[in-house]
């Protein structure tokens, strides 16, 4: 049957309906949706709207979640419940087949700031190193009849991630309420895809490794001698400096350049002016030490992401800039800090450095 909403205002000890309203306008759910994704219930990050493609039609919003996996949101409006279903599925075609660098352009051309930095100011983290591992198809609609209900129900049974979400406008003393219902849980699983019947875009992570840039203007000479990474001078930089794990291997990439260390972290990050690195077996302060470079204002900054933070590590092995190694292909970012799951670049640092890839 088709998925009904109701709500009621508790009066002392009276439940009173709110009414159910029509929408002004269907459209009103794209806009509301377009400003705050999470009313479907996760965070996403909206990267399209009327995403144009291939097929002429244009998909109403798509999203990416924090690892990576599309979202695509078609509204139902005046469709018959065939059509819409039909649409979602045609466009699920298309968006399954979406690289990396497709995701970006089009992520480029409808927010107003980089797709990295859009990215961890909704998530608080850099972007997987892979995206589109994965689909999510929604309908959204106004109202949801049995015809659609029974249509999305049967392609689920078949692994088909689609999903209807009904979104119910209601109104109390010139007060105006949205309801949201999914057609199926979010935490009830669709019957597993035929193996092999799909490749994932989105490489595993082994839970060992890092990737660090180290640029900006530092002194490797410096972070090699006294063993440590940093970054700072934004929240760009900064957070992703402090994701940093204690125990994490790090592989050093310095921009432009190379791949010049790889070591392990021995602290979580701290500021500058009380970051301590361990030289000789013995713990120091590296404000106190004789570095080749100056320090620069952020080194002492009051703002946290204004300011320098360090990260001591113990190299494995760490080598002159001159040193540095680079194969065309090669994983590098612009973030401070990221996980670093491309087989290609891991297999060849581990070669290079003679270091056991599983991180033994």
């Amino acid at each position: 049957m088709p998925v009904e909403m109701r709500m009621w205002r508790i009066d002392g000890d009276e439940p009173k309906p709110l009414a159910t309203s029509v929408l002004p306008a269907e459209k009103d759910l794209h806009e509301f949706l377009k400003r705050d994704p999470s009313l479907l219930g996760d965070r996403l990050l909206v990267i399209g709207s009327e995403v144009i493609t291939p097929y002429g039609p244009r998909l109403d919003l798509l999203a990416i979640d924090v690892d990576g996996n599309l979202h695509l949101l078609e509204l139902k409006r005046d469709k018959t419940p065939r059509e819409v279903v039909a649409q979602v599925l045609d466009y699920g075609s298309w968006a399954s087949t979406l690289s990396r660098d497709d995701i970006i352009d089009i992520a480029t051309k409808h927010l107003d700031q980089p797709f990295e930095a859009a990215f961890e100011d909704v998530f608080g983290s850099a972007p997987p190193d892979e995206l589109n591992g994965e689909l999510s198809l929604t309908i959204v609609a106004a109202e949801l009849d049995a015809s659609s209900e029974r249509i999305v129900n049967y392609l689920r049974e078949f692994g088909v991630p689609v999903n209807a979400v009904f979104f119910a406008y209601l109104e109390d003393d010139n007060r105006r309420y949205l309801a949201r219902s999914w057609l199926a849980a979010s935490d009830e699983e669709t019957a597993a895809a035929p193996k092999g019947s799909k490749k994932s875009k989105r490489a595993p992570w082994n839970q060992i490794d890092w990737y660090v840039s180290y640029g900006g203007g530092r002194n490797w000479a410096d972070a090699r001698r006294f063993n440590f990474i940093a970054a700072g001078g934004g929240r760009f930089y900064s957070q992703t400096m402090r994701s940093l794990p204690e125990g994490a291997r790090v592989w050093v990439n310095l921009p432009g350049t190379g791949y010049v260390a790889v070591g392990r972290t021995l602290s979580a990050a701290s500021r500058w002016i009380d970051a301590r690195v361990k030289v000789g077996g013995a713990w120091v302060q590296l404000a106190e030490q004789d570095l080749e470079s100056q320090p620069h204002a952020r080194f002492d900054h009051p703002d946290d992401e204004q300011a320098e933070w360090v990260v001591p590590v113990e190299w494995l092995d760490a080598r002159p800039e001159s040193d540095a190694y680079w194969e065309k292909g090669m994983f590098a970012s612009q973030h401070s800090a990221c996980k670093l799951r491309q087989e290609f670049t891991l297999e060849r640092l581990a070669t290079h450095f003679d270091i056991d890839s599983d991180g033994e």
